[in-house]
């Protein structure tokens, strides 16, 4: 049967917004059986596994979008913060590293300046 996308997204996001993030995952993995590589609701899965601490499951979705945009910000600081929160420094470092050197310097300036920020946060302490 086939999945309305944009209404199983919406209602995915209203369930998120009551608490409900267990249904709320429940709508984004049928999205995701329609379409693997639909953004939304990869970030809304891998936003919903991260607040929920589960963060194994959080690193596989932005992993998979990482794999599949390498210098879109949003994805890296997804990526970096999730093992940064799993006590993995020194791969949350390394994937600074590998966002900068393969990020548009313009249009992801922002995320660029935030990873500046913090390296220098770090070498700081």
């Amino acid at each position: 049967m086939a999945v309305n996308i944009e209404q199983t997204l919406s209602e995915a996001r209203l369930l998120s917004q009551q608490g409900d993030e267990a249904a709320s995952r429940q709508r984004l993995q049928a999205v995701l059986a329609e379409q693997p590589d639909n953004e939304a609701a990869l970030l809304m899965l891998g936003g919903s596994y991260f607040c929920a601490a589960m963060l194994q499951e959080a690193e596989i979705v932005f992993e998979r979008l990482v794999l599949a945009d390498p210098g879109m910000g949003k994805y890296s600081i997804a990526l970096f913060n999730t093992l940064w929160k799993l006590g993995r420094m020194e791969e949350a470092l390394e994937e600074i590293r590998r966002f900068m050197s393969v990020a548009d310097k313009l249009k992801e300036k922002e995320t660029l300046d935030q990873y500046l920020a913090i390296v220098k946060e770090i070498e700081g302490s």
